[in-house]
């Protein structure tokens, strides 16, 4: 291309504003270059023919092998296709191909390197914002290729107000519109944008621009912007050229003229419609070879867009998935709580009868039907020649083999045993002065009152003086216990009460092995600690067999908990606190704590502070250091993952297999620190379990 080549759009025309020196009708040719690398603005209200202007430029530069791209934003452009052979590519199924931001860059190198002449149909997406990113990315890739090609190329922008306006703010695609019409004509790269309303087009662009053409304006904001930019003269002319007229000025001839536009050759897609039926001209169609790497950029999109969709679903799916089962463990974790609540019930209510259950102890006397007043004496064997020391009136009871006179069958009870839930019938207690109901004549006579009656008491003498001397303690300790007749004759507290809370807590820590009462008395003086610097504490040996051992027996009592990692704290506190469930006030707690704890503390470490719920978990908080040394402690090492071992069901998460490399020779030693009545370890093999006892065998923890 040189530089005096030119294209013809318009001749001269006549009337105010024109050109003196022409005569009217004179053809009016434009420098190519200047076109295809300056930057250009044709404005004029709907219908006065600035479509058609733009439409000129393109067909002249098109039939002279020039390359454009037409920014096409009402899809009026694709009429160029009758006549020249052009890519039209957008959003809609007449186009060539559709396409997104993923295709720009070849489409700018169609356009500069493969000199495609290009329709960019934006009209079709309806999301504006996906037109303006599409618009964006091919504007950046052509103006970042003209840095190298240097190429004189012409972009053309319908609508331009849309992307520069001169009110709002700009996004990046006005951003990259205003540099290409600043900093593009040094590449080649140039610009011409079309809107029928200069006022809002942003001033920035319209200033910069070369060559401009002003078509018919009747708003006073856009006469005021022809008067600001030519004069006050042309600003009054301007309203009234007719279609196709417009005034012409340009930089390179420093004048104004009065020029008639050419009509289009090419189909008129932008026309308005009219009564006659609309035809579409013939289009020609455009290479397989252009499209082709176009297209499998397409299917590339496609396949990635699936394998989104697959994915999205797959994600989908799982969520569902973790829904149903975070529902599942939330109705599972119901069901625990409904079935631990319901063990709980139906243990108290199972050890009721043990306890004095139902507001009635074994050893108080009850009111029982004449009956069972007494137990029946056996009646004498005929054979034996044995005299019969009963009353003539008892004739019911069971004889050797459990049965009475009529065939009934008896519980057999051993003095000894307490007798399972079940076994002895409910009844009902006379009135003062009444005879039990429903009662048969005993050995005391058939008017006898329940009270006078002799009780059935189950269970020895130790078992009854042991729970009468816990009963006493807690007595003391509280100051609030009964005092009457019916203190005498108990050997259990009244159920429910803080005696009874006191009794039961102290039996259950008697029951523990001495080692463990021990560690559990260290526990409490430091709130938390390592099972084996408990188990040093208390005299034992720093084997973490040994140690987590008797550990066991305290976190199965709920006397203690698992805090982290091989860490407990003292929980005593909070099983009182528990069994009062609020009903206590800090210092009844204390008081009823303290009597527990005597069964474990001595009186001298006792009068110090007593530790609260709150505190047994703040004393020695966050890890602690182990007092035993890691060289002392046994070697623990995992199982391998083919071998199982039975698991208890009381284990925590720091409980690991140990292996007892010394054997059972050194459990003898275990109690070499212990005092002196407890100087040998028989009374604590209770606490041992097989393993232990097992050389070199294996133990969960």
């Amino acid at each position: 291309m040189t530089e005096t080549e030119t294209i013809t759009v318009a001749d001269v025309s006549e009337g105010p504003g024109g050109d003196a020196d022409a005569d009217p009708g004179t053809p009016v040719s434009l420098p190519a270059v200047e076109l295809l690398t300056g930057r250009g603005f044709v404005t004029g209200k709907s219908g006065s023919g600035k479509s058609n202007t733009a439409s000129v430029l393109v067909e002249n530069l098109l039939a002279n092998n020039f390359p454009v791209l037409v920014v096409d934003t009402d899809g009026e452009y694709y009429g160029l296709k009758e006549e020249f052979e052009l890519l039209h590519a957008g959003a809609d199924d007449e186009c060539d191909i559709q396409v997104s931001p993923e295709h720009a860059e070849k489409i700018a190198s169609l356009a500069l390197e493969g000199n495609v002449p290009i329709i960019l149909d934006v009209s079709g997406y309806l999301d504006e914002s996906e037109a303006k990113e599409l618009l964006l990315a091919v504007a950046r890739h052509l103006f970042a290729k003209e840095k190298k090609l240097k190429k004189p190329f012409l972009m053309l922008i319908e609508e331009v107000h849309e992307y520069i306006p001169e009110g709002g703010g700009l996004d990046e695609t006005g951003k990259m519109l205003i540099k290409i019409g600043k900093r593009g004509r040094k590449h080649g790269l140039g610009i011409v944008g079309i809107s029928q309303r200069p006022a809002d087009v942003k001033k920035d662009f319209i200033t910069q621009c070369d060559w401009l053409v002003w078509h018919r304006l009747t708003w006073n904001n856009d006469t005021n912007v022809v008067s600001r930019i030519i004069d006050a003269e042309h600003a009054n002319a301007v309203e009234d050229l007719g279609d196709g007229e417009a005034f012409l000025m340009t930089d390179w001839s420093e004048s104004v003229r009065r020029v008639q536009f050419h009509r289009k050759r090419t189909f008129d897609a932008g026309a308005t419609p009219g009564l006659d039926d609309f035809e579409r001209p013939e289009l020609k169609s455009i290479s397989d070879d252009l499209v082709a790497d176009l297209r499998e950029i397409s299917d590339e999109q496609e396949r990635r867009e699936s394998e989104l969709a697959d994915l999205r679903q797959e994600v989908e799916k799982k969520e569902r998935r973790i829904e149903e089962l975070e529902a599942e463990l939330a109705e599972a974790r119901d069901l625990s709580r409904m079935a631990d609540q319901f063990a709980q019930a139906m243990l108290q209510k199972a050890a009721a009868p043990y306890r004095g259950g139902d507001g009635a102890s074994p050893a108080r006397p009850r009111d029982l039907p004449s009956d069972q007043a007494t137990l029946p004496t056996d009646e004498p064997d005929e054979a034996d020649n044995r005299t019969d020391t009963t009353d003539d009136s008892v004739t019911d009871g069971p004889d050797e083999t459990g049965h009475d006179a009529e065939g009934k069958s008896y519980p057999t009870i051993e003095p000894t045993d307490w007798p399972a839930p079940g076994l002895v019938p409910d009844v009902e207690r006379a009135d003062d002065g009444e005879a039990a109901e429903g009662g048969s004549d005993t050995a005391e006579g058939p008017g006898a009152s329940a009270a006078e009656q002799a009780d059935v008491t189950f269970g020895d003498a130790n078992d009854e003086t042991a729970d009468t001397t816990d009963a006493e303690a807690s007595t003391a300790a509280d100051g609030s216990a009964d005092e009457g007749p019916a203190k005498a004759g108990a050997s259990d507290p009244e159920p429910g009460t803080r005696e009874a809370v006191v009794a039961a807590l102290r039996r259950r820590i008697g029951d523990l092995p001495a080692l463990s009462r021990e560690m559990l008395a260290h526990y409490r003086e430091v709130g938390r600690a390592d099972p084996v610097d408990a188990h040093v504490a208390a005299g034992g040996t720093p084997k973490q067999t040994l140690a987590y051992g008797r550990n066991r027996p305290l976190r199965r009592e709920g006397l203690i908990e698992h805090v982290e990692q091989d860490t407990y704290r003292y929980a005593l506190p909070d099983r009182v606190a528990e069994r009062f469930d609020g009903h206590l006030d800090g210092t009844a707690l204390a008081s009823v704590q303290r009597a527990v704890e005597k069964s474990f503390v001595d009186e001298s470490t006792l009068g110090g502070k007593t530790v609260g719920p709150a505190e047994a978990s703040e004393i020695g908080g966050g890890p602690r250091d182990h007092d035993v040394p890691d060289e002392e402690r046994t070697d623990v090492e995992m199982l391998p993952d083919d071998e199982t071992v039975e698991p208890d069901d009381g284990f925590v998460t720091e409980d690991v297999a140990i292996i007892d490399d010394e054997g059972t020779a050194d459990d003898d030693g275990d109690d070499g620190g212990r005092v002196a009545s407890e100087d040998s370890d028989d009374g604590d093999t209770g606490t041992e379990t097989p393993a232990e006892e097992d050389a070199g065998g294996v133990e969960i923890l």
